[in-house]
Order: structure tokens, then C-alpha cells, then sequence
């Protein structure tokens, strides 16, 4: 019951707003009732490269909403739909590609593109206030906004336990009930729908040859594609955190999995023209820390219950009679913690200057050339219109940045060898010249080398059966150095356990090393951190080192 509001309302705002006919709306309702079921049901599993294998409670995308009105406006649904369908492809293509993405399309640039995507989407929130009967009171709409927004306010604040997943209901009953007070609930709807079936299918159509305007919303549709993959990536590991009993090391392979079957929504939502789909991570945990219970097979009986609602017409008929200023009232406060969580994104790596300079330049130039005659004068009218777009602008200038910060930084040394132990005196004679480039002192100077020898030491362990498959593979080696430190990255395939987790298991043992963990013992206690990413075909382990000239 927890997605099921936010699922309907999420469309509603979206098709209304696009000007799309009740034949649409309801339409895009039952589609995305039905892909949000699928999704939920396919995340549960993990086959190959697809799934997480816990529970991702799925639902349309609010982020999304605003960008469907421009392409609706633009060029119609067909165009939505076909701009959906192509955009999927750079979803999936993140999940496979994120190893090599993860240092371009940072968490920074990802939270700042998700607060520039709730200012755009506010505007639509404050028209729906006044989206009521031509005969409706002029204080009517404002009013039921405020009671709508009190109540789920006083809800979540007074609220404990269980009673907390209930406040989106209580909010939208009591907007209701003022909306019934000021004569503007309209019940034919619901008394005209049908108990069960499937709705009338609208003219669904796709742009086979893609226009101007096709053209010039792709860049939009990829960036934000885009963003919400790294959102996906960032609940995935809120959820993937909260569904173990004890802590370890993030599987990024499982993370690749979420971000595909996203992928895979995205293509339905396109092929249904409906809003694309989300993972939800905060309603995930909600469910899972107020039951106790993270077993997937939940994951699998949430699904099956919403698609068995999304054939019951009448239900969907009581949520789509909810009136626009309760709707306007609900995308606030959801585009509000969309705009915290933004926020909490950037933070979630710290600030130095060199980000915070990230932040401002594209948030200034995303909110002040939003919709600017600016934009009309250097690319025309029509064309200026579509590519003015905010989100748009505040993503290329945060992707840019980012890349020439990337580049003006301090100059990384990489070097290329085989995995195995007798590639140990390149590497040793590599991290050598780098600590006499930098002019580090002896004891910094041995504990470099001696960070490179473990961590080499620990790679090489395998199993039996793996015994020869170090002689064919690569190990690529990046020394990035930074203020009295030198981050290295071990770029190799292997099988082996997460080293993460490895490290935090000797925490808990008695200081008396073995054959087995005294590489990592060693490594542990000559590097500053350690953090080591699973990937599908590719394993990522680095290790900060601090020195002394």
C-alpha cells in the first residue's frame, strides 16, 4: 500500500499538466501500476547482470514530469514515447559502463541535477492549485493545498511507528474532506467506472522520423536518463545497506543489476507512454525497518498485489478523483525532500572548493538561464525553447567542470602489468620514483611500497581452480597524488572476497596473524583506508596513502 498513492498522483500531475485526455490519463495509470509491479518483481531476483536480489520498491519517476510536458507540448506523445524508449539504451548502458563512469558523473553532479529537477518541477505543483471548476471558489484551491500540506505535516511529526507509513493517506483524506466541503470532489467518476478490466487503449504511436524537436529534447531526456540512473545507484546501496543484518562491503554487482532492470521499466514506460520508473529507497527501508523483515519474497508479494489493483478499475478511479490543489499539495512536499535529497547526495563525499565551485557555477546557471530570452536569441525561438531548459544547462556545466577539474588536477602516473607476483619489482620500482617525485621522506617512501606489495599480495588470492587465470590478467595501477597522500587504484578481475570485508573481519580477531590474512594485516596497517568495488568482470581496490616530505 505504501507506493500505490505516490504511483497514481505521480501520473496524474504529469498527464494533466501535458494536456493529455481522461482516455490517457487512465490508460497511463493502469500502465504504470502494471510496469511498477513487473519492476518490483524482477528486482527481487538476480540473474546475470539484472536484479538486486532484495527488495526495490519501484514507482514512476517525478522527476520525469516536467520534461514529459515539454515533449508533449513539443511534439505529442509519440514523441515522449519514442524519446523513452532510445533513453532506456543509456540506463542500461550505465550499468554495464559504471566502472569507467563512476569518476565522470559523480555524486555531485548527480545531486546537483536533482535539486535543479525540483525547482523546475515546483511551477507545475503551484498551478495545480487553482486546477478546479471554473464555478469553484477562489479561496478554494489555496485552502485545500494548506490543509493537505498541515496534515501530512502534523502526521509525520506526531505520528510513531506504523501509524508513519500511513500519513500520505491521512494528508490526501483530509484534503479530500475540505475539497468535499467546498463542493469541488466530483464522484462520477468513480461511480461510472468499471469494477475490473482493462482501460481503453489510447492511439499509443512512436516517431519514426525524428523531427527537430526529437533532436533537440534528446540531450534533456539522456542527461536526466542519466541522472536517474546514479539516483537508482545511490538508493541501491541505501537499501542494499539496510537488508543486511550485519554491515559489509557495498556489491556494486548487484547495484548494476538494479540500474539495468531499471533500464528495463524504462523501456515499458516507452512502449506504454507512461512515466518511466524509480527506485524508491526510503520507502524500502520504511517497510523493511518497521517490519524487521528484508526477505525478497516480500519484494515478490508487493508486486502481485499491485498488479492484481491495477485491473481493479474502481480503485483507480477513487485515486484519480482527487482533486488538483490536494495533488499540487503532495508534489511540494515531495519535490521538496526530492530537493533535500540532492543535497544530502552532494554532502555525502564532503565539500571541498573544488565542488563546492561545481554546485554554484551550475546551479547559477541552471535556475538563471531557465526559460532566459537569452537562450531564444542565440538558438531561436522554437529551438531555444527546448534546449533553455535548466536541468539541462546545470547538467552539461556540472559534467564540463567536472572533467576539467578532473584534468587540471594534480597528474596521475598509471602503470600496466600482469597480475602476478613477479610483476612485484615494476611495481615496487613504479611507487619508488613516484615517492621521489614527491619528495617523501624514507619511512612514507617504505610505507607506499610496501602499501603496493600487500595489496598485490592480496589480489593474488585464489582459489585452486583460479590458480592460472592470474597469468591473463591485467593489472592496471593509477597513482593519483593529492595533499600529503597518494590514493592508488588496482584496476584487475578477480574472484576473491571483498577486501572491505576481509579488513573488517580482522578488526574483530585477535592480533595474531596467519599465513592467510598477513597480507592484508600488513595492508592494513600501512594504509590510511581501503575501499574495494565488486563489479561484473571488474574489481576496483583503493588504497589511500599518507606521507611525509
Amino acid at each position: 500500500m505504501l507506493v500505490l498513492a505516490p504511483t497514481v498522483l505521480n501520473v496524474v500531475i504529469a498527464f494533466r499538466a501535458a494536456g493529455l485526455d481522461d482516455t490517457y490519463l487512465t490508460w497511463g495509470v493502469f500502465a504504470a501500476m502494471v510496469i511498477c509491479a513487473v519492476i518490483t518483481g524482477l528486482q527481487a531476483f538476480q540473474f546475470r547482470r539484472f536484479g538486486a536480489g532484495h527488495i526495490v520498491l519501484a514507482w514512476p519517476a517525478a522527476m520525469f514530469i516536467a520534461i514529459m510536458v515539454s515533449a508533449v507540448s513539443a511534439g505529442g506523445p509519440e514523441t515522449f514515447a519514442s524519446l523513452l524508449v532510445i533513453c532506456s539504451l543509456v540506463q542500461i548502458a550505465l550499468a554495464w559502463w559504471l566502472p569507467t563512469l563512476r569518476r565522470i558523473v559523480t555524486p555531485v553532479v548527480s545531486g546537483t541535477v536533482t535539486m535543479l529537477i525540483a525547482v523546475s518541477v515546483l511551477p507545475i505543483a503551484f498551478d495545480s492549485v487553482q486546477d478546479l471548476p471554473g464555478d469553484a471558489s477562489v479561496s478554494a484551491g489555496p485552502v485545500i493545498a494548506v490543509a493537505t500540506l498541515l496534515a501530512s505535516v502534523f502526521v509525520t511529526l506526531r505520528a510513531k511507528g506504523r501509524w508513519r507509513l500511513v500519513a500520505p493517506f491521512i494528508s490526501l483524506l483530509v484534503g479530500c474532506a475540505v475539497a468535499a466541503a467546498f463542493g469541488v470532489l466530483d464522484g462520477d467518476r468513480i461511480a461510472n467506472a468499471k469494477w475490473f478490466g482493462v482501460p481503453e487503449l489510447p492511439d499509443l504511436s512512436f516517431e519514426l522520423s525524428p523531427n527537430g524537436e526529437f533532436w533537440a529534447l534528446l540531450p534533456s531526456f539522456a542527461i536526466l536518463t542519466l541522472v536517474l540512473g546514479l539516483k537508482t545507484i545511490s538508493d541501491g546501496v541505501v537499501i542494499q545497506q539496510g537488508s543486511r543484518r550485519r554491515p559489509r562491503a557495498i556489491d556494486f554487482r548487484q547495484i548494476q543489476g538494479i540500474v539495468s532492470v531499471n533500464g528495463i521499466g524504462m523501456l515499458l514506460a516507452g512502449l506504454a507512454t507512461t512515466l518511466p520508473t524509480m527506485a524508491n529507497a526510503s520507502y524500502s527501508l520504511l517497510l523493511i525497518n518497521l517490519t524487521g523483515v528484508a526477505a525478497r519474497r516480500v519484494g515478490i508479494g508487493v508486486a502481485v498485489v499491485i498488479l492484481l489493483l491495477a485491473f481493479f478499475s474502481k480503485f483507480a478511479a477513487v485515486l484519480l478523483t482527487i482533486p488538483g490543489p490536494v495533488v499540487g499539495a503532495f508534489l511540494m512536499l515531495a519535490m521538496g525532500m526530492l530537493f533535500v535529497s540532492g543535497w544530502q547526495t552532494i554532502l555525502r563525499e564532503g565539500l571541498d572548493p573544488r565542488r563546492v565551485l561545481v554546485v554554484a557555477l551550475a546551479s547559477a546557471l541552471g535556475l538563471g538561464l531557465h526559460g532566459h530570452p537569452i537562450m531564444s536569441d542565440l538558438f531561436g525561438d522554437s529551438l531555444g525553447a527546448l534546449i533553455g531548459n535548466g536541468v539541462t544547462i546545470g547538467a552539461i556545466v556540472a559534467i564540463v567542470m567536472t572533467l576539467l577539474l578532473e584534468a587540471l588536477g594534480s597528474r596521475s602516473s598509471r602503470l600496466e602489468v600482469t597480475l602476478d607476483m613477479a610483476s612485484l619489482p615494476t611495481i615496487d620500482e613504479f611507487l619508488s620514483a613516484l615517492a621521489l617525485r614527491l619528495k617523501w621522506d624514507e619511512p612514507s617512501t617504505l610505507r607506499l611500497r610496501s602499501a603496493g606489495e600487500e595489496t598485490l599480495a592480496t589480489l593474488l588470492v585464489q582459489d585452486d581452480e583460479d590458480a592460472g587465470e592470474s597469468e591473463r590478467t591485467r593489472l592496471s595501477i593509477v597513482a593519483r597524488p593529492q595533499t600529503m597522500m597518494v590514493e592508488l587504484e588496482f584496476v584487475a578481475t578477480t574472484r576473491h572476497e571483498n577486501i572491505e570485508d576481509q579488513l573488517a573481519y580482522l578488526t574483530d580477531e585477535a592480533p595474531i596473524p596467519t599465513a592467510d590474512d598477513l597480507s592484508l594485516r600488513l595492508l592494513w596497517y600501512h594504509a590510511s583506508a581501503v575501499r574495494h568495488q565488486k563489479f561484473h568482470g571488474v574489481d576496483i581496490v583503493t588504497v589511500q596513502v599518507e606521507g611525509n616530505a
